[in-house]
């Protein structure tokens, strides 16, 4: 019976499935992805046959760990270690990829075995040192991507470096990445002298825990842990997850709202029927299954399909794209029955209203009803047609508007926070009086922006310039609550330090001591006195500072040499801030700069956030998540608007009869779609001021994440609404147009 219901209204059916496939489709698609890294980090460092590994503690990710060269020579006169090698890993630009990841190996790593050479040499082969240009070895995946054989060349960030070999380690994380000397990847990734990690070997297994004894007390800022533990531990893969479950959430939600919608239509078409099937017998609770079963098949089928389309989805990017790779085109049950879980979960809530109201139908009255426009009418006194025609079906009309004001409302939502991020970036110099902003040029993430102090020194030369300042960032996550903590690093003497306001204690004078922003001061309970841990290194608080640049707060500031120590890169900077002595220079100053440092990045202050790769990639993003929202959201659109179409059949027919022409029938559904469209809008709007006050504190982040509310962003959402209620619309209303009014008359 459920099937047989569903194949009566197939184009209904097939339209809803496709709603929440879509949903599904992208839990599965990122999810692989994220399964691929995680299953990629697990087989890199568990095939290394290391018995442990030596790294920072509490870094994000593998990238952002620091641990100097001198330790390995230090490790390998421990008489309990038999083998130690340091390893570097990093993404960066190759060649229309902008996140490649490459690994550094000395040339006597014992982990350099799992890379099996398919073509060409080793990378420390004689043969190698004959190639021109800084050797490296490429994955089987990157060099199909690539088209690249031994002999090719390969461009990085700006670095040429020649293909020597092709290797395979079976590992698809590994094998979509490329394999450089460890001094040639400490070069590129602007981490001289420092390693990320330590791969160690016991002499016997037996003397682990004599050796961690003597570690920790030689190395008590560092975390030795085994590779699995280690491996779990990668907090990045935890944040990526959930940006996963938000974005596929989202579009699930959308879709399980339009099923709603199709559900109720379908009730409202099949009363006459349900008054029949109440009339010979059927119980309440008979009916409230048979609806039920029909909304959660629905969600099955969806979720099937959208399980298929998400690894064809990765399996197509995998062929074109380096970076999904990674990912994995046998999909993991783990994550099919997550996804199946959750959209039976959808159909149960999505279907329990629809069955509710149809179980609660009275026969005589079910039987009574007339389909296809009977009922009682409901005018308002204002309005034309098609504001009537909404009106008189308001619970479908409400469902709609819905599903297009989730839409567009979080679309807004996250442009307003985009928007908000930028804002901060441009307070960070707009108020320093710092009219130029340099940044690595050639970068993917700003957070690997790399630059030489003596390019720093060569610019503060000019005539032209007041004051240069250099800038830290990064990030560490806290071992207490997993937040970020913000690190910055900048000079005492410098402009740079001056926007951070002191509001208790003193501004920074050397090192090893911080400056905390009140938001993490009152976060952590600190005060000015005490010390705080900071991935193994101990700083002393000298002042708490207050910024008009929120996310400032959520973390401190150090030295630019404790910083540059911290991160592991003595003499780089991640930014310089430049102040002219004659500001309306500015323009012809970033064109020298550009002209004459070609590895660097100039731009006006006003402009700096715009042109950061990071802002680039989330338009991308962006870009992404709103065709995801406008096809789902869509998708509910033109359901509704085909039910009102299949509902109002004869007063079609009626008006076709009168004289319409089929342009005046297209007009009024495509006025009614849009108008739907504009109403979820407006509707869109106020869910988006909702969510913009609700997410902070669900984020755990309070004030930090603030919004920006510029035309741009309510312009985005009109247009999104707009498009909608225009595409939902077109099929119906041509289907509308395309009814005969004899056959519309006789419609029942």
């Amino acid at each position: 019976m459920i099937l047989k219901n569903l194949l009566r209204r197939k184009f209904r059916t097939i339209l809803t499935i496709l709603g929440i496939s879509i949903g599904v489709a992208a839990i599965i698609s990122l999810g692989s992805l994220s399964e691929g890294l995680q299953s990629g980090y697990n087989a890199m460092l568990t095939g290394s046959k290391a018995d442990l590994i030596l790294s920072q503690p509490d870094a994000i990710d593998i990238s952002y760990s620091s641990v100097d060269e001198k330790v390995g020579e230090k490790l390998m006169n421990m008489p309990e270690v038999s083998q130690a090698s340091g390893m570097i890993q990093g993404f960066t630009q190759a060649e229309g990829e902008p996140f490649f990841f490459v690994f550094g190996y000395p040339k006597d790593s014992f982990v350099l075995d799992r890379f099996v050479i398919k073509e060409g040499i080793s990378l420390f082969s004689n043969e190698a040192l004959k190639y021109k240009g800084d050797p490296i070895l490429l994955g089987s995946a990157a060099a199909e991507v690539f088209d690249k054989s031994p002999g090719d060349s390969l461009r990085l960030t700006g670095s040429l470096y020649r293909v020597v070999g092709i290797y395979e380690t079976g590992d698809a994380f590994e094998d979509a990445g490329a394999v450089l000397s460890l001094e040639d990847a400490q070069v590129l990734l602007g981490k001289p002298r420092q390693v990320n990690l330590y791969y160690i070997k016991l002499s016997d297994p037996g003397l682990r825990d004599r050796f961690l004894a003597k570690a920790e007390r030689q190395w008590s800022d560092l975390s030795i842990s085994g590779t699995q533990e280690f491996s779990e531990n990668q907090t990045f893969l935890e944040y990526l997850e959930g940006y996963i479950w938000a974005i596929g959430g989202l579009a699930i939600i959308i879709g399980g709202i339009s099923m709603m919608n199709s559900q109720l239509m379908s009730i409202f078409e099949r009363t006459r029927e349900i008054g029949v099937l109440r009339a010979v017998g059927w119980s309440q609770w008979r009916i409230l299954w048979m609806i039920l079963g029909e909304s959660i098949f629905v969600c099955i089928s969806g979720g099937i399909l959208g399980t298929a389309v998400g690894w064809l989805i990765i399996y197509i990017l995998s062929q074109v794209s380096v970076s999904f790779k990674w990912g994995n085109t046998s999909i993991s049950s783990d994550l099919i029955v997550e996804a199946l879980v959750v959209v039976i979960v959808l159909g149960i809530i999505g279907g329990l209203y629809p069955a509710w109201r149809a179980s609660r139908l009275h026969p005589i009255e079910a039987l009574r009803y007339e389909g296809g426009g009977g009922g009682k009418i409901r005018r308002l006194p204002v309005g034309g047609m098609a504001v009537q025609s909404l009106w008189q079906r308001t619970t479908r009309t409400l469902l709609t508007i819905t599903v297009i004001g989730f839409t567009v409302g979080a679309i807004m939502a996250l442009d307003g926070m985009m928007g908000g991020l930028k804002d901060d970036f441009d307070k960070m110099f707009l108020g320093t009086d710092m009219q130029i902003i340099i940044r690595q040029g050639d970068i993917a993430d700003t957070s690997l922006s790399a630059i030489d102090e003596r390019i720093g020194d060569k610019i503060s030369a000019y005539p032209e310039v007041k004051t240069i300042s250099g800038i830290l960032l990064t990030a560490v996550v806290m071992p207490d609550s997993g937040g970020f903590f913000m690190v910055f690093g900048a000079a005492p003497n410098e402009q740079a330090i001056n926007r951070f306001k002191i509001i208790e204690g003193k501004t920074l004078s050397t090192n090893r001591q911080i400056m905390l922003g009140k938001f993490m001061a009152d976060t952590l309970n600190k005060q000015v006195g005490d010390t705080i841990d900071l991935s193994g290194s101990r700083f002393r608080i000298v002042g708490i500072y207050e910024s008009s640049v929120s996310w400032e707060e959520m973390g401190g500031v150090l030295t630019i040499r404790d910083a540059q120590i911290f991160i592991g890169r003595p003499r780089k900077v991640t930014m310089y801030g430049i102040s002219l002595k004659d500001p309306s220079q500015a323009v012809n100053i970033v064109e020298k700069i550009n002209r004459e440092f070609p590895d660097v990045h100039a731009a006006l202050s006003g402009d700096f956030a715009n042109e950061m790769p990071d802002f680039q990639n989330s338009e991308g993003m962006m870009s992404g998540i709103s065709l995801i929202a406008v096809i789902v959201g869509g998708v509910g659109v033109l359901n509704a608007m085909l039910m009102s179409v299949f509902e109002r059949t004869r007063e079609i027919g009626v008006l076709r009869a009168l004289g319409w022409r089929r342009r005046n029938v297209l007009r009024m559904i495509l006025q009614e779609s849009v108008m739907l469209g504009l109403l979820g809008g407006g509707v869109g709007i106020l869910i988006a001021f909702i969510l913009s006050l609700l997410l902070p504190h669900a984020a755990g982040f309070g004030e930090v994440l603030k919004t920006s509310w510029e035309i741009g962003v309510f312009i985005r959402a009109i247009f999104v609404a707009f498009t909608l209620g225009l595409v939902g619309g077109l099929y119906p209303a041509y289907r509308a147009t395309r009814l005969l009014p004899v056959e519309a008359l006789r419609y029942e």
